[in-house]
């Protein structure tokens, strides 16, 4: 027989525990791995206090924590310093006050910095370097010479920020081909914050450099993005050997990236295709009547794909929503293989992939 005394105290401690706030939860994603790659979630533009942000650096690995990422890098300004009468000014203060914090949580934390110069060139990143404080110095080649010396990815933010570009349309000027020539640029955002802009597409595919996209974020990430379940951060995809620093640092300079924003993908055709193949399962014909044959396609991914024009015979369009199956009817007389173009998978300013299922 139970001692009721033990019951209500039994009871009221449940009540306690359950009255508790719960630990975070980590986001899980579902993303296709390619093959020999795996697929890490990275925002590579972040801010803090120790520019112009409004967090203290450690909530940025925290907020990545429970965002699901793999990797981030917080680039506060090196020119720029609002806070400087409240904060002291140390470039390299946001990486030594997070570095514990992210290998805890398992973030893989990038050191970088934003080179802020008015355009031309406009705002720059400098991932993987080892000293910020060696890229405050006046002349802007200078600064990007010194961070190559420190082994970095430079990437070009916000080319058609409206600020800088008032009609929003990213243009190369001098010193930019300067930098190309040099092998002194490596990325460009193709999206920031909320907006991308469809030229840097073909800018990266002229000259062989990696899609960014990155949120920019200089206040809460939860403020921002996480309105619904469904929402989420713009990030850049990253398909790297092994989940390290090192091997996000080597597919950055192959330029094996997409970025992903909202329902969209974005980049190279190549690695567009692969991960749209693998995200999906085309099941072979499971009846058929006198006319049509009726088959399956899986989408095991977190992205909805959009197809549109497909091939006669076909349906014209069809949409593949996240984890889900969906029926498709052929005509009995289609023989030849489903083709689509995928709506939502850019490729260049005008393009998007055409996929063969």
């Amino acid at each position: 027989m139970i001692n009721r005394f033990h019951f209500i105290r039994a009871v009221l401690i449940f009540g306690l525990v359950c009255s508790l706030p719960l630990a975070a939860q980590r986001r899980v994603y579902n993303l296709p791995d390619l093959e020999g790659r795996l697929t890490l979630k990275c925002d590579l533009h972040l801010h803090t206090v120790f520019s112009d942000g409004e967090v203290w650096p450690n909530v940025r690995v925290a907020e990545a924590w429970r965002d699901g990422l793999d990797a981030i890098a917080i680039t506060d300004h090196i020119e720029y310093q609002p806070h400087k009468a409240y904060v002291p000014t140390d470039h390299n203060a946001a990486w030594k006050l997070t570095e514990a914090a992210a290998r805890e949580r398992n973030i893989l934390l990038i050191q970088g910095a934003e080179i802020t110069r008015k355009m031309p060139p406009g705002h720059f990143n400098a991932l993987f370097i080892s000293d910020a404080t060696k890229l405050d110095q006046p002349d802007f080649l200078n600064v990007i010479e010194e961070a190559i010396k420190q082994g970095a990815f430079i990437l070009w933010n916000h080319p058609g920020w409206k600020a800088q570009e008032p009609d929003g349309i990213p243009k190369l000027y001098e010193i930019h081909h300067q930098l190309l020539e040099k092998g002194w640029m490596h990325g460009i955002e193709f999206y920031n914050y909320d907006e991308y802009y469809p030229l840097v597409l073909e800018f990266c595919k002229t000259y062989k450099l990696a899609v960014m996209g990155n949120s920019d974020m200089h206040g809460l990430i939860s403020e921002e993005y996480i309105k619904s379940p469904a929402d989420h951060r713009p990030m850049t995809l990253v398909f790297a050997r092994e989940r390290s620093s090192e091997s996000v640092r080597e597919a950055l300079f192959q330029g094996e990236t997409l970025v992903w924003f909202g329902e969209q993908l974005a980049g190279r055709e190549d690695l567009a295709h692969a991960f749209f193949m693998k995200s999906i399962t085309v099941g072979k014909p499971f009846f058929e009547d006198a006319k049509n044959r009726f088959m399956e396609i899986t989408n095991h991914s977190d992205i909805p794909w959009q197809l549109i024009n497909g091939v006669a015979g076909a349906p014209a369009a069809i949409t593949l929503p996240a984890h889900a199956i969906t029926r498709v009817v052929i005509a009995k007389t289609f023989t030849g293989a489903l083709e689509y173009d995928v709506k939502n998978i850019l490729t260049g300013e005008n393009t998007v992939l055409h996929g063969i299922l």
